[in-house]
């Protein structure tokens, strides 16, 4: 099981940014994915989660109205469109998976619901 994300940067106040994380080594179409952050001398926080069921999505308050996550199944990727940025969304975005087992909906943004973490992506929110 291997994640890779990208699409992180550097990105004015107001901006917009993409993230992607692509899957290999299993089939992602079953499986519950989420994505969080971690900022310097913060603890990771979950953000969004996708199910691989039906696709229903959960948000953090903090980024809920601003932040999309969805999936392409077909590309065994999930995306991460993240709208209207502020220099507090600043921080390393990571997506996670857990092929064996689903969540349930209190652990959908907990860290330790999900085995499979990517290498992460730098997200910088600075004029």
């Amino acid at each position: 099981v291997q994640l890779v994300e990208s699409g992180g940067g550097l990105v004015q106040p107001g901006g917009s940014l993409r993230l992607s994380c692509v899957a290999s080594g299993f089939s992602p179409e079953y499986y519950t994915f989420a994505w969080f952050r971690q900022a310097p001398g913060r603890e990771r926080e979950g953000i969004s989660s996708i199910y691989g069921s039906d696709s229903s999505t959960m948000y953090a308050a903090s980024v809920k109205g601003r932040f999309t996550i969805s999936r392409d199944d077909a590309k065994n990727t999930v995306y991460l469109q993240m709208n209207s940025l502020k220099p507090e969304d600043t921080a390393i975005y990571y997506c996670a998976t857990n092929p064996v087992w689903t969540p349930p909906p209190g652990g959908l943004l907990l860290p330790g619901s999900y085995d499979y973490w990517g290498q992460g992506t730098q997200v910088t929110v600075s004029s």
